[in-house]
């Protein structure tokens, strides 16, 4: 195992509302040095949710993304507020955004998007054993709900608009924790 890099020095570059970009001044075990930059972790990381409502009907949402310019489905996800646990914010986030919660929440893998510049995780986790409960969130707009019959997966990677990657991979995670758990 290779031994990590020392840090000398951490800057910020630049901030905005959403991030906070930093570079960092490293020396490798060879002496050489670099400087890299990376989008800062500014909180306590995010959670995506994979909703059972039954033993096979997923609850999806479609909701706009500035990122891609239009409407995607995806799985409900959000950021892990100060002083909650990952489950707490991955139940909050079911109850803002598909108005139901859970009685029974598994981490199924906590993912990085892009480590070579990112610091941020994201905790897929899968919601069972739902009951109706919905509560206020941040959204702009009411979401849409789309149930997706799981013996359907197939399909739903086939639609043009389920393009996120963490969804994807939650998708195939989640099918993979029920075969062995069910």
């Amino acid at each position: 195992m290779q031994k990590p890099p020392n840090i000398h020095a951490i800057h910020p570059v630049t901030s905005s509302r959403l991030f906070h970009v930093e570079e960092i001044h490293l020396e490798f075990s060879n002496g050489e040095r670099r400087i890299y930059e990376r989008l800062a972790n500014r909180g306590n990381g995010a959670v995506l949710i994979v909703p059972l409502l039954n033993d096979d009907t997923l609850l999806l949402i479609r909701e706009y993304s500035a990122g891609t310019g239009r409407y995607e489905l995806g799985f409900p996800k959000g950021k892990v507020e100060n002083g909650e646990n990952i489950l707490e914010a991955a139940n909050r986030e079911i109850m803002e955004e598909v108005g139901y919660a859970a009685h029974d929440l598994h981490l199924l893998r906590r993912v990085s998007l892009s480590p070579g510049y990112m610091q941020h995780h994201t905790h897929l986790i899968l919601a069972r054993d739902l009951y109706p409960h919905r509560v206020d969130g941040d959204e702009p707009e009411p979401l849409e709900v789309v149930p997706w019959k799981l013996s359907d997966a197939a399909d739903l990677l086939l639609q043009d608009d389920f393009t996120e990657g963490r969804s994807l991979l939650a998708l195939y995670l989640a099918q993979d924790w029920l075969k062995q758990h069910t």
